[in-house]
């Protein structure tokens, strides 16, 4: 999912084995995308295969998706099995299913799955196959988002980062490395499904699954809500929308179901910018309006968005938070009044379900901007009274009887006579999330300095000039050191008094920290919107040799864009010094050192045995150095209870955090830039239109799964990059109370 939208691939189950299903002769496959349809066989079936086709018969038509005959109305909810922890799964399914939810969308996340060719992963919070059989046992269907493109805000948008790397491939086009690639992993996930059983034809619960992801935005579609329907999808996909609204949008063919497969439930957040909410009187408005205008299946992006562990978000500068505004929020609780009424408009939905499924809306006017959509088979009645007027209620007459319309706004009547729920009318008590302090304290704080002098020299790259980041990293660690030596004349006019030389840096990003001669000489930071990086700033040299070090620091590969396997990070220059006797030195071109990664990582400081000896400093005066490129560490006991935790990182700069050797992520303190001046439900919604938290470090809090923690003795380690006084550092308990 991106804020940009495109056309998808959805396709109506992807199913019991292949052999079986064409003998059967009910197998359709074009472009990877697969779909049953119920046709006669062309022998009799044995007991066994009467089981297969009897046990769930998936197709569609132009009303809804069918199921065993029966066209349904489907909720759905996004949750992703890699942003939170088994142990949370089924907590989370479940209370899923108690808000109304028939149905579990998630992606696969290739670059997981697959971090190096041919060498699979599906373990822990990888372990697909339990996620999807935790949504069985709750008795709910999937959606399985194959990709192998997903967007997600996610690390290169879910494709492993040694696919940029196979030769002549070129992402998301016609172009056969990149399709072969392609074809590789899908078949490796939907061989895997079948094994399992998982298809509902297996009896298994995925009824729906996804090829592909938003293709629209890679063809510079990228308004805001619009649904790129324009796109032509070869039958029998079904192309679907995404966006905040989606009652424009229409299949591009008659006969196919109308498919909203991503409602945003609120929007993602980037370090450096507001949190974003979305009222829940506008979300379920416009679900009411979806559904009044023929819509079948809605799912919400997100329902529970979790945590983006260890350097998995995109973006770049995606928050390691990926709370989204759910109705469950990044730690799985329930955020009131957003869960409880949307369960309400589930519940009425489905009191209507038989008369949407049965027949077409006629549509009345009942004033300028109020309309009715009725929708009356013989057998039942149930009626849509709409307000689309976002400053006025509005008094409307239908069928003779007055009703009160809120202003963006709309009643639902399941008879056709009495009110059940309006969608600006909240009825459910909220809800406030607060962060509490817990009884678990940090003891033995220990600190171990950044060494900046590169001593292995088998580990490093020598070139003339500058080098892209990830061809030398491969995305094995955010940070490369770029290294060079200047010599300075004796003779030079700054060193006798005369003003300092300033250093020039240009870099693609992410962040830059600059060091002269061993020293900090300061930083600088790209955004998400603008990600390249500039330092100019004076320096201190000396005569002679001096030595030039630029860490560059990536805050996460681009996730969306056309051709975005080909942008480019790090220091690509020019890079200069200004101020010397002679004019301008270039520095673009001279001899550069690269060296991957910190030392720190290569000594596996996060684990409680290191690969080689450390010396740790027991240092009472930890808060007055604060130095940068610094690793801190410090133990705690696990704090009683069951509240999610959260790490509070209000006193430190930017850098990385690990528990027991898990990663937290990537955490960053910098302030958040926005409007925060109120929100209003009413009106077309942008993430614009509600921030909060302008002023304040955009992300303060960090959370830490309890699965991950033994009772006593737990290990923190931090690495700092710019300086902060780690002895602040507390584990906080994530708590709701009522408003």
């Amino acid at each position: 999912m991106m804020h940009h939208i495109g056309s998808w691939c959805t396709i109506a189950d992807l199913n019991a084995p292949l052999k079986l299903l064409g003998m059967l002769g009910v197998l359709n496959v074009v472009q990877g995308c697969y779909e049953v349809k119920v046709k006669k066989a062309s022998r009799p079936l044995s007991a066994i295969e009467s089981h297969y086709v009897y046990v769930a018969i998936v197709t569609y038509d132009s009303k809804a998706i069918v199921i065993n005959g029966e066209r349904r109305i489907l909720i759905s909810g996004s949750i992703h099995y890699t942003r939170s922890t088994p142990e949370m799964w089924e907590d989370l399914v479940m209370k899923a299913k108690d808000g109304g939810l028939d149905v579990i969308d998630t992606y696969v996340f290739w670059n997981v799955h697959e971090p190096s060719p041919g060498n699979y992963n599906f373990e822990g919070r990888y372990d697909l196959v339990k996620f999807l059989k935790t949504v069985k046992k709750a008795g709910m269907y999937v959606h399985l988002r194959i990709g192998p493109y997903i967007c997600a805000e996610w690390n290169f948008g879910g494709f492993p980062v040694w696919l940029k790397y196979v030769p002549g491939i070129s992402f998301r086009t016609d172009n056969e490395p990149f399709k072969n690639a392609m074809k590789g992993f899908t078949e490796k996930i939907v061989n895997l499904m079948k094994s399992e059983k998982m298809f509902e034809s297996q009896g298994g619960p995925i009824i729906l699954s996804q090829i592909e992801n938003e293709y629209g935005s890679n063809w510079g579609q990228v308004s805001h809500g619009s649904c790129a329907n324009k796109m032509m999808p070869p039958d029998p996909i079904i192309n679907t929308c995404n966006g905040f609204y989606c009652d424009e949008f229409s299949p591009n063919k008659p006969y196919k179901p109308t498919i909203w497969t991503e409602a945003w439930s609120g929007w993602f957040t980037e370090f450096g910018g507001p949190v974003y909410e979305r009222p829940v009187q506008d979300l379920a408005f416009s679900v009411a309006r979806f559904i009044q205008k023929g819509g079948s299946f809605f799912n919400y992006y997100m329902y529970h968005g979790g945590t983006n562990f260890g350097r998995s978000s995109g973006g770049p500068f995606i928050t390691t938070s990926y709370d989204y505004d759910a109705p469950l929020d990044e730690y799985g609780l329930i955020r009131q009044p957003k869960y409880g009424h949307l369960k309400e408009l589930h519940k009425v939905i489905k009191e209507c379900e038989l008369a949407l499924v049965s027949s077409d809306p006629i549509i009345t006017s009942l004033g300028s901007l109020q309309q009715a959509h009725v929708f009356s088979p013989k057998s039942q009645c149930a009626a849509f009274l709409s307000n689309y007027d976002p400053n006025n209620v509005a008094k409307v007459t239908f069928n003779n009887v007055h009703y009160t319309l809120p202003p963006w706004s709309i009643s639902i009547l399941p008879d056709c006579k009495n009110v059940a729920f309006n969608t600006a009318q909240i009825g459910v008590e909220s809800t406030k999330m607060e962060m509490l302090w817990s009884d678990s304290n940090m003891f033995s704080w220990e600190t171990y300095n950044e060494d900046l002098n590169i001593v292995d020299e088998s580990s490093i790259i020598t070139s003339m000039g500058l080098l892209e980041q990830i061809n030398i990293t491969r995305d094995t660690s955010d940070y490369l050191w770029y290294t060079t030596s200047v010599d300075v004349d004796s003779s030079e006019s700054f060193l006798h008094g005369g003003e300092l030389p300033k250093l020039l840096v240009q870099s693609r990003g992410h962040a830059l920290h600059v060091f002269i001669n061993g020293e900090y000489s300061g930083s600088s930071f790209g955004t998400r919107k603008h990600r390249k990086v500039m330092y100019k700033e004076k320096i201190n040299l000396h005569g002679g040799i001096n030595k030039i070090a630029l860490l560059s620091v990536a805050m996460g590969l681009p996730n969306i864009g056309g051709h975005y396997e080909t942008w480019e990070t790090g220091v690509l220059g020019p890079v200069a010094l200004y101020g010397f006797d002679k004019g301008k030195r270039d520095l673009s071109w001279v001899n550069w050192s690269y060296k991957v990664g910190l030392k720190g990582e290569s000594m596996n400081l996060i684990s409680s045995n290191p690969t080689s000896s450390v010396t740790w400093t027991q240092d009472s005066l930890i808060t007055q150095k604060q130095q940068p490129l610094t690793w801190h560490k410090a133990y705690f006991n696990a704090p009683k209870g069951d509240s999610p935790l959260a790490l509070d990182m209000n006193s430190m700069g930017k850098g990385q955090a690990w528990v027991n050797g898990q990663s937290i992520g990537r955490y960053w303190t910098t302030f958040a830039s926005g409007n925060c001046q109120g929100c209003h439900y009413a009106g077309t919604y942008r993430p614009l239109t509600c921030q909060l938290g302008c002023g304040q470090p955009t992300q303060r809090w960090y959370h830490v799964p309890r699965s991950w923690l033994k009772p006593k003795n737990n290990l923190l380690v931090i690495f700092e990059e710019l300086g902060g006084d780690p002895t602040k550092v507390s584990l906080v308990k994530r708590s709701i109370t009522s408003n």
